[in-house]
């Protein structure tokens, strides 16, 4: 991956060309963009007061819920503007730092969102197997600790890569087939070697996301084996259905990117249009459906709901 071009020259402006190979239907591919981002701006934000303005939601996974929306609506703030401004008006420029910003926003909010459903499944596994000591357990403070601890740990594993992408000379192509900066999609760019990149990208992966997977696996298997020697029929049905909202988002934020990973990694045969639009997919989907999937299995936001849009008449 060592490049022979000696010029010195080092892009600093980049352009983005949306989804490649289908720039004439971008007008058409803006639709859906927008939508999804209207509705999760909207009902992210709606939940996030909801919550905030509710005394009685101030609990634990209601707490939770409301740092998951705040990252949503940080997720989609950063990627999909940019991305219509590209389908709508081709303002596809963009500076190498403010490439490295965006990156670094999005892998930021990416991992903080990861580390969320990792506690929302312990928040489920104390419910669950300590009800009684659930609130003693699951402080305000603890909460608040546990929120700074999540945002450092995304930090200080992206953190290091803007370095790792500063010592790099792009001289290479400056036009960059997608709708917002990656890593390792604005490495490859680079002349030199970016065997660092690729390695330590693997590890942020592997030490982040993927033991977040695991740990979540590990909880829900202790959470069925608490529910399965469970009593009474009615008191294991109770427990699982707690626990179908936050099932439901896992499925949305990691089905979609495994299967992007996945595609990108052995299907070298699919379209580039195709690879991209599945990147989207996985900034687009979570955030739109996050909040809905809440209000309509969450019997509390579920009631606020319907008391803001239809208020009793006296």
């Amino acid at each position: 991956m060592i490049s022979l071009n000696h010029t010195g020259i080092s892009h600093t402006i980049f352009h983005f060309l949306g989804i490649p190979g289908l720039e004439d239907q971008h007008v058409w591919i803006s639709i859906p963009f927008f939508i999804s981002y209207v509705i999760a701006l909207l009902g992210n934000s709606l939940l996030i007061c909801i919550i905030l303005t509710k005394h009685s939601l101030h609990e634990p996974m209601y707490l939770f819920l409301c740092m998951l929306a705040r990252a949503d609506v940080v997720l989609s703030t950063c990627t999909v503007p940019q991305a219509l401004a590209i389908f709508w008006f081709r303002a596809g420029e963009i500076s190498l730092d403010r490439c490295i910003t965006q990156f670094f926003i999005i892998h930021c909010t990416f991992i903080s969102e990861s580390g969320i459903l990792l506690v929302m499944a312990f928040d489920r596994y104390i419910a669950i197997c300590y009800p009684l000591r659930y609130t003693t357990i699951l402080t305000h403070a603890l909460i608040g600790k546990i929120g700074v601890t999540i945002f450092l740990r995304s930090f200080c594993m992206i953190f290091p890569i803007i370095f790792l992408l500063k010592r790099l000379t792009f001289c290479q192509n400056k036009i960059i087939p997608h709708t917002y900066c990656e890593h390792i999609g604005l490495a490859k760019y680079a002349c030199n070697d970016i065997s660092v990149n690729i390695w330590y990208g693997l590890f942020v992966i592997v030490s982040t996301v993927v033991l977040d997977v695991l740990l979540i696996f590990v909880s829900y298997l202790l959470i069925l084996h608490a529910v399965f020697h469970m009593p009474s029929r009615d008191a294991r049905h109770k427990a699982l259905n707690t626990c179908g909202s936050h099932v439901c988002i896992i499925v949305l934020f990691y089905g979609p990117a495994i299967f992007t990973t996945l595609t990108q990694r052995f299907g070298r045969h699919i379209p580039p249009h195709i690879h991209i639009l599945l990147a989207n997919v996985c900034i687009l989907v979570p955030p739109m459906l996050n909040p809905i999937i809440y209000g309509i299995k969450t019997k509390q936001i579920r009631e606020q709901v319907v008391h803001i849009f239809f208020p009793k008449q006296k």
